[in-house]
């Protein structure tokens, strides 16, 4: 008799804790999936055609597939791709969402109505250049994109995009950890960098790379923020470190606006 209710008890207690292990590995946020098309555009026609489909087509179409919120970017003035590049980058709950929206917006009449002038366009007169999509899966200290909150004018508001490129598998790995267990995600957060999403990127060009984008309300702030960034005891420790040494063999920085019609 003891032994059956000792073995009741033991057996409670396990079913408690399989369940408090399950409800703590539910509660943890889970890491989305991002995708950035960076569309190259040969001039204003092309541009026009481009923005007339995001902003009329594509965008909607995804909304109503279930993704709230899409962001589109072009380069500032001062930049030598000013007017040659359209950023769109779009966030996903899961892998499944990202693979299962072509299949979506080609059942949906109104998106493929409303996109005809681009989806369609003549071969001998095409919207775009070329494009290029880059799949990343969001860092476990930053798990979900945040959308920023400006006052400012979206002319005057400055998205940086960061690549940050490694020599090897291993090098990519460490600059990876040095943002998550290292604490880099941290002193972005402690000067109020407003990231708005730190990536891997699982494909793409360029590998093995992260990509990394933050928010200011205007080249001014952007200027202070880095300033302080660099100023703090926290990077001037992180960078020193030996592990953390020759992680980025190419760093590509792009400075960008937000459009009109781009929902942050």
């Amino acid at each position: 008799m003891k032994k059956s209710r000792s073995f009741s008890v033991l057996t409670g207690l396990c079913v408690i804790l399989f369940m408090s292990f399950n409800a703590l590995i539910t509660a943890q946020p889970k890491q989305q999936y991002y995708e950035l098309k960076v569309y190259r555009i040969a001039d204003k026609s092309q541009e026009g055609i481009v923005d007339t489909y995001l902003k009329d087509a594509y965008i909607p179409a995804l909304h109503r597939a279930g993704v709230p919120v899409v962001g589109v970017f072009k380069p500032v003035e001062a930049d030598t791709t000013f007017g040659k590049l359209v950023y769109v980058f779009t966030p996903f709950k899961t892998a499944e969402q990202y693979f299962q929206i072509n299949d979506k917006l080609e059942k949906d009449k109104v998106y493929l109505e409303a996109g005809k002038t681009f989806l369609d366009a003549p071969y001998d007169n095409p919207p775009f250049k070329r494009y290029e999509s880059v799949f990343m899966k969001a860092f476990t200290k930053m798990p979900a994109f945040r959308v920023p909150n400006f006052s400012t004018s979206r002319e005057e508001r400055i998205y940086e995009l960061r690549s940050y490129e490694s020599a090897t598998e291993a090098k990519a790995t460490k600059k990876i950890q040095m943002f998550n267990e290292g604490g880099e995600i941290g002193i972005f957060e402690s000067i109020g960098a407003n990231a708005v999403f730190y990536a891997q990127v699982l494909l793409g060009s360029e590998k093995p790379r992260l990509m990394y984008m933050t928010s200011y309300s205007d080249m001014k702030s952007h200027d202070e923020h880095w300033k302080a960034f660099g100023s703090t005891d926290g990077w001037k420790k992180l960078s020193g470190m030996e592990e953390y040494k020759n992680t980025v063999s190419k760093l590509h920085s792009y400075l960008l606006h937000p459009t009109s019609y781009s929902d942050f």
